[in-house]
This record gives structure tokens, sequence and C-alpha cells, in this order.
């Protein structure tokens, strides 16, 4: 998808849990162990881009991890939307940033089948110990997710 702003664009990142693993995937472009995730576009909120991109790119279909806040209001256009796990903001290069959402998710399946037009060709199933002997050289911020999302989802 084409960037919203030339500055900055929001983004959602999605660690996927199937019993005891999180999903990692090697990003095409930036040769970096991710979540799975992309941009949020025009026509969407954070959490339909976040099980979205979690469909075209890994062929999974999750279900979101978290509580809706049970905040009443009168307004019709008023919804609350489930809350990311964790945000960041960082430099894509030195003129366009990213403001990253971070969901955690469950998925039904570890069957890895991209769909669409961004897909990875090389991901991995990881569990806490393997994350932690850290073998694939994943930096440290996404390691914490991937550890966390076990944490929250697993137990």
């Amino acid at each position: 998808m084409p960037h919203i702003h030339e500055k900055i664009d929001f983004t959602a990142t999605v660690f996927v849990v199937y019993k005891n693993k999180v999903l990692l995937r090697l990003h095409d472009k930036y040769k970096k162990w991710l979540g799975v995730g992309g941009h949020v576009e025009l026509d969407e909120e954070p959490n339909q881009a976040a099980v979205r991109e979690v469909k075209e790119e890994v062929g999974l279909d999750v279900v979101l991890v978290g509580k809706i806040p049970d905040v009443k209001s009168e307004a019709k256009c008023f919804r609350e939307l489930l809350p990311p796990r964790f945000m960041n903001i960082h430099y894509v290069n030195d003129t366009h940033q990213h403001m990253d959402m971070i969901y955690f998710a469950k998925s039904d399946s570890d069957d890895v089948r991209p769909e669409g037009d961004d897909i990875s060709t090389d991901w991995r199933w990881l569990t806490k110990e393997e994350l932690e002997k850290n073998e694939l050289g994943i930096r440290e911020h996404t390691l914490f997710y991937a550890l966390e999302a076990l944490k929250q989802v697993v137990g």
C-alpha cells in the first residue's frame, strides 16, 4: 500500500501465538525477524489492519488478545477499539517514520499459507527457549514482544 503521509504512517504488528510458540517472519525488504504486520489503510481501524495483515502475509485467521474497554457513550460515531499491547515509533528511513501498534493474537493453526502480494518466504514458530537462545539474531525489542506474547497468551 502507498504511504498515507510522506513523513509518518500508522502500522500494526501482530505476534501470533499457536500453542506454546510465537510466529516470526523474516521481512523480505529489511532482512530482519519481525512480527507479522503492515500499514493501517485509510478505510480501516487498527484492529482490522492487524487481522488483515496476518491473513495476507501468512494466511492465518487470528483472534486478537485483550479486552475492549467497557466505555459507554451516547455518541453514534463512538466505538472503543481493542488497545494495542504496546506502541513504538521508529524511523524507516531518514525522512519517514512508522507509529507501530503491537498486538498479540491467537491462532487455531500453525499452517502458514501466505495469500497477498507482500508475503514472507521465511517464517518460524519459536518457543520461549528458542527465543532465549536467539540463534537467529533477533533484535532486542522484537524478542521482548515475542516473549511477552507467549507470557500473556499462553501463561
